[in-house]
């Protein structure tokens, strides 16, 4: 039986998925950001690995990475939580657009200095590598147990999921003036901004036609749903570029908005673009390895390094530090955002545009934001845990138990389940449920004590520990909460020696 190339290419394919997927489990023990697995997994099946995989093809490159990036973003905002990020909304929009600008011209300027690149050119590179990845961030946080303290995490997630399209607008914007030169930098920030406003407005509007569309279709499949939203991500990317909007922006409002309504399957569909996502990023490092030829990489290292430790050490503590100024966060707060800055899958996708537009030293600009990508996730991938104790930022990560049912909120049942823990302190540890006195509309359906779950009755007396599994709507759910976490009532030296009886 002869195999043709397609097949070949296919289990080409298989085998780097996999590669990479069980990578993932080193990753997490080692605390190595799962990025760098996948990139040193491309490289090792490139042109000058061991897989001797030949693939030189930016354009295809880049077109997968549209549609990778459009996904990850969608994703992003499909799980960002608007009451977590509400508070710091303003901080966070400063940092996705004012913090990138700056680390873009500071890494700029340097690059120009040091590397020798025209200025014009050297700001093409620091727009590339000017925005941050949330998702091998936390990825690292996870696989070491630790969170951040107080706003650090909600405000970390929103800029890092919303500054990648003031990276993607910079760096088209550079090529445009560099195959255009009569075009002038005064001419391209009305288009931007209108770019910006209305990807935004635009990402709304595709939010809330996902949601009715969710709901309304009834399909008669459950496969189709996901099949749908799809559809729904690449339409709204479509739509906005064609009308002059950003497309990447509007997905991701769209997916904040879609995020933050209920609609059927909605755990189902989130699961999905989780999954999906990790597809993305594991496809665009597999292909950055594939695009690096290591045999030209020793030329440009000293190089690359020099403008990795400028944007880690400079240009992102010095636009954290400017753009949060008057937000009220701690000194420690403000470095440790400074130094979560790890680069991931959109500097990647970035830095085939020039190599497409034909731009003058785009392999130059590749190779070196290769570097920035490998230097970032050695140092601050692997060093984010230890730095966060340092500070005094860190807190225990908290592992969410996973239940054994679940219930898809939709338009016509407006309900969810919500687990509710009883402290130590809590004035229903030791109760009986039934003497609780709870709201109709609030129904504890299981309670996880330990490892095990407990399907519970009247006559259940609740532990300290105990998480209580409601199946509520919004109004019964606060009055079934408060009353699970009202503290115990302390008592009282001199009320209760009044109240004892005198001997004789």
């Amino acid at each position: 039986m002869n195999l043709t190339s397609m097949e070949w290419t296919l289990l080409a394919v298989a085998v780097l998925l996999l590669a990479s997927v069980l990578a993932s489990k080193v990753s997490d023990r080692l605390g190595i950001p799962s990025l760098l697995i996948f990139l040193g997994i491309g490289m090792l099946a490139g042109s000058d690995g061991i897989g001797g995989i030949h693939f030189d093809d930016p354009s295809l490159a880049q077109t997968l990475g549209i549609i990778a990036l459009s996904y990850i973003l969608f994703a992003g905002g499909l799980s960002t939580g608007w009451t977590s990020v509400r508070p710091i909304l303003w901080q966070g929009g400063l940092l996705a657009t004012l913090g990138v600008l700056i680390t873009a011209a500071l890494a700029g300027w340097f690059a120009s200095w040091i590397v020798g690149l025209p200025p014009l050119v050297g700001f093409l590179l620091g727009s590339i590598i000017s925005s941050t990845d949330a998702a091998a961030v936390f990825s690292v946080l996870r696989s070491r147990h630790v969170s951040l303290r107080g706003n650090l995490k909600p405000l970390l997630e929103l800029e890092s999921g919303s500054n990648d399209p003031m990276a993607v607008l910079l760096t088209i914007g550079c090529i445009s003036l560099l195959q255009h030169p009569g075009e002038t930098v005064a001419g391209l920030v009305p288009i931007m901004l209108l770019q910006l406003i209305l990807g935004a407005g635009l990402g709304y509007l595709f939010g809330r036609a996902m949601v009715f569309l969710v709901n309304g279709i009834r399909l008669e499949y459950d496969g189709l749903y996901p099949v749908l939203s799809l559809a729904m991500v690449l339409f709204a990317y479509g739509l906005s570029t064609i009308v002059q909007a950003n497309g990447f922006l509007a997905v991701y409002v769209a997916g904040i908005v879609m995020g933050n309504h209920n609609f059927i399957h909605k755990r189902s569909l989130m699961r999905f673009h989780d999954g999906l996502a990790w597809l993305m990023q594991i496809s665009m490092f597999l292909v950055l390895g594939l695009l690096v030829f290591p045999s030209r990489l020793p030329d440009i290292a000293g190089t690359g390094l020099i403008v990795a430790a400028f944007l880690m050490f400079a240009a992102r503590p010095a636009a954290a530090f400017l753009t949060l100024v008057g937000s009220g966060m701690s000194y420690r707060e403000r470095v440790m955002v400074a130094w979560v800055g790890l680069r991931g899958a959109v500097p990647v996708v970035l830095a085939t545009f020039p190599l497409v537009a034909g731009v003058a030293e785009a392999d130059r600009i590749f190779d070196i934001v290769f570097f920035v990508v490998l230097a970032s996730a050695l140092l601050q991938g692997t060093s984010i845990p230890p730095v966060a104790r340092w500070l005094g930022v860190d807190a225990p990560m908290v592992r969410a138990p996973v239940y054994p049912i679940e219930c898809e909120p939709g338009s016509r049942a407006p309900c969810d389940l919500v687990d509710v823990e009883v402290r130590p302190d809590s004035a229903a540890a030791g109760k009986q449920l039934v003497d609780l006195s709870l709201p109709e509309g609030a129904l504890v359906v299981l309670i996880n004590r330990g490892e095990e779950f407990i399907i519970p009755t009247g006559g259940t007396v609740l532990n300290p520990g105990d998480r209580l599994l409601f199946l509520a709507v919004a109004a019964p759910l606060d009055e079934a909460r408060a009353i699970v976490e009202a503290p115990r009532e302390q008592p009282n030296p001199e009320t209760d020696a009044r109240a004892r009886p005198r001997a004789g």
